[in-house]
């Protein structure tokens, strides 16, 4: 049984779609390869800006929750 010719959207070569191949399906091994991950600086927040990311949050939370569940009269 011959394995279907796929046209890959990337690079627009055809490949054959096999049975567990990597990646996604409409491109071909060679574009499926995992791109390169920009590694993350490691900065640490200090207090200050985790009150400020908590109040934020709640905030959001709050606005959320107030839209979803207010009753219109």
């Amino acid at each position: 049984m011959a394995f279907p010719i796929i046209i890959c959207a990337i690079c627009a070569e055809e490949f054959e779609l096999k049975p567990d191949k990597p990646g996604f399906a409409n491109r071909c091994p060679e574009c499926s390869t995992p791109e390169a991950t920009v590694p993350e600086t490691g900065r640490r927040m200090d207090a200050d800006e985790r009150q400020t990311v908590r109040e934020a949050n709640e905030a959001r939370r709050q606005a959320m929750r107030n839209l979803l569940y207010r009753k219109d009269s």
